[in-house]
């Protein structure tokens, strides 16, 4: 939840003056916004009103175009029930150049609905339930294996704490030095890589956390999202059907397999990993988002 301590609203909300100083921009960016449609043009703010314009303007400070975040806006009030507001109700951020959105303990990008990989506390736990390999690697002595969990939970509790990045990395680092297998750590150094737009780095790194444990469906999962980045669409089916095949419960490749399915007019398809996610997820947030989408498809195949 955020936190507001610049002073307490009247009863009838923030004028404009004060909105301005609360949030350090000028009447122009107010009135800027207003016009683009991305703030309700008012005399009187509300607290919603003020976290959606502390939002945005953090979305222009990293210079997330105009249009792109009216798209993100325009995606998520249709994709999501019970939100009309995203920007004041949900925690939306910038990886790079794009719009993300934190949902539920999930990262999603708003445009097409694909889940991706976050490192929020969630998340991390979901990490932890994988071992970092499925069988002992017979040829690894015990000291170095602890030194490679050492280090592996070291660069996971940075990552909870919001510590620099280059901290993590430097833990991932060392216990893959102590266990080149480790793909627990090659995973999350694939991700980190990802998120900052080094797909050839991220790639060799899931691929190696494939190769060092290959019954490891988080992998397989990162690489589909990855491929599926890159529009190699049917590399990324591979891999999301692969995380299935280790992992038949893998709610979130059915998620993005559903969606891959849509884009590809491949409805019947797509139906079938919506039900799938469905009996896997029936009351998150994530699961009133298939639903919706599931009725549509189900609707344009009625009518034909």
């Amino acid at each position: 939840m955020t936190e507001i301590n610049e002073g307490s609203p009247s009863v009838a909300g923030w004028g404009r003056e004060d909105v301005r100083r609360i949030a350090d921009i000028t009447e122009r960016q107010l009135r800027s916004w207003e016009k683009q449609s991305l703030v309700e043009p008012r005399q009187t703010f509300g607290f919603s009103d003020l976290l959606a314009i502390k939002t945005l303007k953090k979305l222009r400070e990293v210079k997330i175009p105009p249009k792109q975040i009216q798209r993100a806006i325009a995606a998520l009030k249709t994709r999501l029930d019970d939100i009309d507001y995203p920007l004041a109700q949900l925690r939306i951020t910038a990886e790079g150049r794009k719009i993300t959105v934190h949902v539920g303990g999930k990262m999603m990008e708003p445009i097409s609905g694909q889940l991706l990989l976050d490192f929020d506390f969630k998340e991390i736990e979901t990490l932890r339930s994988f071992p970092t390999r499925s069988e002992p690697a017979p040829v690894q002595n015990d000291e170095s294996e602890r030194i490679a969990e050492y280090w592996f939970q070291r660069g996971l509790a940075l990552e909870e704490t919001g510590a620099p990045v280059e901290e993590a990395v430097v833990a991932y680092r060392k216990a893959i030095e102590a266990n080149p297998d480790a793909s627990g750590a090659l995973v999350n150094l694939g991700t980190i890589a990802f998120r900052m737009k080094r797909m050839k780095e991220a790639a060799e790194y899931y691929t190696r956390a494939a190769q060092a444990d290959p019954h490891y469906p988080l992998a397989h999962f990162n690489l589909g999202n990855l491929r599926d980045e890159q529009g190699d669409f049917e590399a990324a089916r591979r891999h999301y059907q692969e995380a299935i095949r280790l992992s038949p419960r893998y709610a979130d490749a059915y998620f993005n397999l559903a969606l891959l399915c849509e884009r590809n007019n491949e409805v019947l398809q797509a139906i079938g990993y919506w039900q799938r996610y469905l009996k896997l997820d029936s009351s998150s947030s994530w699961a009133s988002a298939a639903r919706k989408q599931l009725e549509r498809l189900k609707s344009t195949v009625r009518s034909k």
